[in-house]
Formats: structure tokens, sequence, C-alpha cells
């Protein structure tokens, strides 16, 4: 090689090292996101939106970044995961993800390693979907000690006992009963997480990071540690905790009493008319369901701890939020034994009706329904290094489809990235950047919502929603839909429902009132 030569590799190679130095400089500097999902928590259920709940570790976030008051889902699992995923409406999918980006598909093009962990209400593999590693569910609820459909030594056939898939350690395994009897959901998705994290410690690619719990979905099964720890704290029932929860959100400045009234109570049987035994149990119901939520807040505090012990927490965006409001279905039918003490892996209860009510403070109605209560999601968006706004309330229009464009933004990423088929090169939302420093949404259309029965259409502080029939409501007024309006603004009404009729028809292809039992609705 020719002197001439030998100088001109020397410096290739000497730009080579510079490029690639400034490619890892530019990786590191980009943040690490945190997406945390819970199932089916209502909205008032954290300590730092009026509950009584220990959840210190979220309690933090929220006091160091944003609270969200009108954040929302779209009032049912897999339809607000979709939306959450792909930052499209249901509508223009499904529950297989199909016609949509997701995160995985967006953020892996750009060099982040991409994790999921938890819950995945649907068949399509993640691992096919842009994520590098996924542990969890493949379905919608399973048991939280033992998700199989096989008894353990010295226990029952568990209660919900069926042969949902599960990914575990990149194997499918069907009927998955875990070995160790200390295994419990929450702590186990969060573990699977955490390796992956100290797995990949030393990269210098930025990690996107989806935890999905499937916590506090029934059924109502936690630690006996955890509910010791709320002995006593509902023998007072329905009445005092709800009450208590509305005042703390109104001293804390979450809501203004005269346009946030309190709903009327909604419950099965008030509480001064149930017998001893049936107080006792819903009692011991509550405190089981507050120790799911507790376990939930203990494990985002091992999560944190770890950010904090290799210096990734100060740039390091966590999400934090729940897939619809509380759920109020009374107790399911389920295979397997359900003989066993309540709150454990022999038994399978959910919270019923009344304390969803108390869960969803101040809103009405609960999971599946568009009002507020079946859509709204205490939010919390902390991000030490790209959040001015500190221990503040943000009271503007949220929705799940927001999420997706948000974190394009601080990322750099571009839609579709690798995803082959979409409906559209750019999500359905708005980013929620400019709220991270005070400053107002760029939101120029209604949002909309339809599950079910439940459909609504919110343009500015005007919200029309449907269960049976249109109702309307100002929700600059009338933040928890007590006061219908729709008879002293019939103009308000025809339009808002034109243009949600349009909306519908433009994503399905099918005119909605036809499509209610039609085989190609999703």
């Amino acid at each position: 090689m020719s002197l001439k030569d030998n100088f001109l590799s020397r410096n290739a190679v000497v730009l080579g090292l510079f490029l690639f130095a400034l490619w890892t400089l530019e990786a590191s500097e980009k943040p690490n996101v945190i997406v945390v999902l819970v199932d089916d928590m209502g909205f008032s259920d954290l300590g730092c939106y009026g509950s009584e709940i220990k959840t210190p570790n979220l309690d933090q976030l929220a006091a160091s970044g944003i609270r969200y008051t009108a954040a929302h889902n779209v009032s049912k699992c897999y339809p607000s995961r979709a939306a959450l995923l792909s930052g499209l409406y249901f509508q223009r999918s499904d529950r297989e993800y199909s016609n949509s980006a997701l995160f995985g598909e967006v953020l892996r093009p750009i060099g982040y390693r991409t994790l999921w962990s938890g819950k995945n209400h649907s068949n399509t593999d993640p691992r096919t979907r842009g994520f590098d590693r996924f542990y969890g569910l493949m379905g919608g609820a399973s048991n939280h000690f033992n998700p199989g459909d096989k008894a353990r030594p010295g226990e029952g056939i568990p209660a919900g006992a069926k042969k949902g898939k599960w990914i575990i350690g990149d194997k499918e395994i069907r009927g998955f009963v875990p070995e160790d009897k200390s295994w419990y959901s929450t702590d186990a998705m969060t573990d699977a997480a955490m390796s992956w994290l100290k797995e990949y410690e030393d990269e210098q690619k930025p990690f996107f990071l989806y935890l999905s719990y499937t916590a506090p979905h029934y059924p109502l099964h936690a630690k006996p540690e955890d509910i010791a720890r709320y002995k006593g704290v509902y023998d007072l029932g329905y009445d005092v905790i709800r009450n208590a929860r509305y005042r703390k959100q109104i001293e804390i400045g979450m809501f203004d009493e005269k346009t946030t009234p309190l709903s009327i109570a909604d419950q099965t049987t008030p509480w001064n008319r149930l017998e001893e035994d049936e107080r006792a149990k819903e009692i011991l119901r509550m405190e089981i369901y507050a120790a799911m939520i507790d376990c939930i807040d203990q494990n985002i505090g091992r999560l944190v701890s770890y950010l904090k012990s290799v210096k990734k927490f100060e740039n390091t965006l966590i999400l934090f939020a729940s897939d619809n409001g509380a759920c109020a279905s009374t107790d399911k039918p389920a295979k397997g034994d359900r003989s066993g003490a309540f709150g454990g892996v022999n038994s399978y209860e959910c919270t019923g009706l009344s304390w969803a009510n108390v869960s969803n403070t101040p809103f009405r109605f609960y999971k599946l329904n568009s009002y507020e209560g079946g859509t709204t999601t205490s939010m919390i968006a902390h991000w030490p290094k790209g959040i001015s706004q500190k221990n503040t309330f943000n009271h503007e229009n949220i929705h799940f489809v927001d999420i997706m464009p948000t974190i394009m933004e601080i990322t750099g990423a571009s839609y579709p990235g690798e995803a082959k088929k979409v409906a559209l090169n750019q999500p359905d939302g708005v980013s929620l950047v400019p709220t991270f420093s005070g400053e107002n949404l760029n939101r120029n259309k209604p949002v909309f919502y339809e599950y079910n029965n439940g459909a609504a259409i919110q343009e500015g502080s005007l919200k029309l929603v449907r269960n049976k029939n249109w109702e309307l409501y100002d929700l600059s007024k009338d933040r928890t839909e007590t006061k219908n309006i729709i008879h002293e603004f019939p103009e308000v009404y025809r339009d808002l429902e034109s243009k949600w009729q349009k909306w519908y028809l433009q994503l399905t292809g099918l005119d909605y009132k036809e499509s209610k039992n039609s085989k190609k609705r999703k």
C-alpha cells in the first residue's frame, strides 16, 4: 500500500469511528420510554387521584410530573390497547392490530430496544410486530396465582382454569402452570421486564418498555400480606369512602366543586341495607382490590429504583394509565376449584357495581360505557429531563391515540416505521408534548368513541354521548355529566351526531345503524 493509500485508509477509519461515536451519542441522548398500563382500574384508585390506597411511588411520580384529569381510553380492554399501541382509532383496525403500526415497528428502526411484558389481548405475537422481547398472556384475563388449568401440589385446580396461551422465555405455552407457588402475575411481569433491562444495561441503545399488567382485573387475587395492609379501611362502606375521595380531589385542586359535582351514587344495594355477612364480604372484596393496586405501586417502585441505580431515571419518560374505567361486573362463572379462601388461587370474585362506583369517583357509569366513568383514566407523565411542569394538573381532553404521536415527537420516529400495511401514514391523535411545558394542545378535530352500545364525540367542551339514546353535556360546566342539555341545544346535537356518523362511516366503511349486526363489524 502506498503512503497516500495508507493515509486515506487511516482517515477513513478515523472518520468511521467519529461517525459511530456521533451516532452513539445521539442514540444515548434519545429518551427511554416506559408505558405502564393497568387493567380495569378506576379513575380515583391512586392516592394522588383521591384514594386511600397506598401508592407512594406513583404519587411521587405525579408530584414530580403531570396528572391528567381528562385522559381517555376506549372503555374496553382490547380496543383501548390497540389504540394506545398504534395511535389509530380502533375502528381502523381490530384486536390483531391489522392496518396499523405498533410502537415496536415505529421505534425499532431508529435504534430502540423494544420490550413488552404483560397482557396482550390478541393472538398476534408482539415479536412479529417490532418487539424484540415479549413475556406474558395472549388473552384477556387469568388467575393471578396460577393462570393454567392444572393444580399445583397442595392446591385445588385454579379458579378460572384454562389452557390460555402464554409466551414465556420465547416459548409458547398452553395452560401455563408456574412451578413456583410464590408466582404472582404483577411481580412476574415486572421481573421479566427488569431482567431484560439488566441484560441490555450496557447497550448504547435507548429502550422502549410496554409494561402491561393484568391487575386489578378480576379475579380478585392478592398476596395475604398486601391484603392485611387494608384491614378495617373499608368497614364504613361505599358512601364514606366515595365522599372522602371526592373531598380529597377538591382539596388538592384536581376539580372545582361547581363544575364537577359528585354524581349520584349508583349502588346495587345501599350499605345500610346489607346484612352483616354481606357487609363483611364487601369489605374484604375491596381490601383485596386495594391490595392489588398497592402491589402494582410496589412494582413501579422497584422499576424506579433500578432506573435510578443505573442513572437512567432522569431521561426516561414514564407514562401510567388504565385501559378503561372500573369494572362493575358481578361474580362470574369460572371453571376450577372455587372453594378456597377469598382472594387466593381457589377463589374467583369481582369488585361489583357498588365499589366500581367508588373507584370511578366522581364520575358516572363504568367500563363498556362511553360516559366519563367508562373512558376516563388517571394518567401520569413523568420525565425529569423533558417535562418542566411539576406537580401540576392538566385538564385538556386527551385520548389514547395521542400517545403514539407524543412518543414519535420526543424520539424522532416516523410512522409507520417498518410496518408494511397501514390504514394511515400518520396517527389519528396529536402530540402531548406541548403539555410538558404548560402549553395548549394543537387539536383541531373532535375526539371520537365507540364500543358496543356506547358512542361519543367531544368537540371543545361539548360532549354528545349515547347508550340507548343520545345525551348532550357541556363538560366545562358539568364534567360529571349530570345535566343533559340535548333539548336546549338541538342544533348542536344534530351537528355533533352528523360528525360522529361520518367518522364511523369513514373509518369502517359501514353505516353504524346497519353495522350493529353485520359480520363485517370488528
